[in-house]
Formats: C-alpha cells, structure tokens, sequence
C-alpha cells in the first residue's frame, strides 16, 4: 500500500493537485465521463440472453440454466458428477447459504488456495457481445476464487446481462461509486498460442469454465 500511494502521491503532484482542489478535479473527471461519445457497436437484438449463450459456446464456455438461485447447487452436483469430479467447491461468501449439503456437495466459503480443484463465484454483470464474464474484487467476491482452480464454475442472473463492455462499465459506476482494486473480465477457459501458434486450453487458469444462467434474480 505504501508503494501505492508514493505512486499516486507523484501523480497529484505532477498534476498540481492538493486537497484544496481536489474537488474541482474529481468534477472535471466526472465532466470528462459524463460527455465522452461512444463508437459504433453492433447490433444484438432485444434478446441478450439468446446472444450471450451462443458467445458463451464461442468461448468454450458450457452452460446450465436454472429457474432460481436454490436451484444453483442442485446444477452444480450435476456438472461435477458429469465429469467425474469430487463434490467439494469454494465458493463466494455471498452463495455460503444456499443447499449445498442438501445437493450432496461439500462447499466452503472463502478464498481459493493452490490445492483447490473448483471454484464457484457470481459475477458483477456478464456481457452478451463476447459471453464475458465481469467481475470485481470484493472481501466477499475473491479473484482467487475464479483464478486458481482448474474448474470455475460462475452464477449469472439473466437479470445482470448487458450489451457491451461499455454497459458493465457504466453500470461499475452507477452501482460501485468508486471501482474496487481489480476487475477481470473472463472470457471462457483459459488459454494461449505462444507455442507454434498452437491453442492450448488452461494454460494460465482454469481449464473449465462453467456457467449456471439463473432466470430469476
């Protein structure tokens, strides 16, 4: 932290700011936001969810839909037996309470750790254009836990799917105020072409990506 503030103490000083006036430049900011004119963007059509499904398939990404949030464990047990994976997760604070145990699926809430093999978060918003997940740090929303197991399993309400990178932003200040330390935008499993331009899935993160559509909520 001390780092970061020396950075941003060099900062205001190269900007000639101070507390004296730092509340004419946060409004010159907030000026700049507010006029800033959009390029051109595609067209989706009234149905978001229809477009972030099939970008989803697009990324490798594999989907459920579900009715309800209580429904989520009840999926979640399905996939993993699916694959032939134990059922035990760590999974955000925020989804601590629902069915777990009754889903038969041993769940823990708290950050991931190396030895981790599924983690299962929500997200702040999802963007229908490129089936991309946004999502941002928080205690109870750990990066961790979407990063560093190989399966990431993620809840998306159907309610929270925007258009395009610039909706999930807008909706980031309208709804945080002041944007948290990271946000990710995840795209389907991890991946990379380094070597002889060949894709290797997992290469960096997960190699599984998972998503549960829940159409309430």
């Amino acid at each position: 932290m001390q780092a970061r503030e020396d950075i941003l103490f060099r900062v205001r000083a190269a900007l000639g700011r101070s507390d004296r006036n730092r509340h004419e430049g946060e409004t010159d900011v907030q000026a700049a936001f507010a006029a800033r004119a959009q390029g051109p963007r595609p067209q989706l059509g009234a149905d978001l969810a229809a477009r972030f499904r099939h970008e989803c398939g697009v990324q490798s990404s594999t989907l459920d839909e579900v009715a309800a949030l209580a429904d989520v464990p009840a999926a979640v047990a399905r996939y993993l037996a699916e694959r032939g994976l134990p059922p035990r997760a760590v999974v955000w604070p925020k989804y601590a309470g629902l069915p777990w145990a009754a889903a038969g699926v041993e769940a823990e809430a708290r950050a991931a750790r190396d030895e981790d093999l599924v983690g299962i978060t929500g997200c702040f918003c999802a963007i229908a254009e490129t089936g991309t997940l946004m999502t941002c740090s928080a205690p109870d929303t750990p990066p961790s836990t979407s990063l560093l197991p190989e399966t990431h399993i993620a809840v998306v309400p159907v309610s929270r799917i925007v258009a395009g990178m610039e909706d999930g932003w807008a909706l980031a200040r309208a709804e945080l105020g002041e944007l948290p330390r990271a946000v990710n935008f995840i795209s389907g499993p991890s991946r990379t072409g380094d070597i002889e331009q060949t894709i290797v899935i997992g290469a960096h993160g997960p190699y599984r990506v998972h998503l549960i559509l829940v159409r309430e909520g």
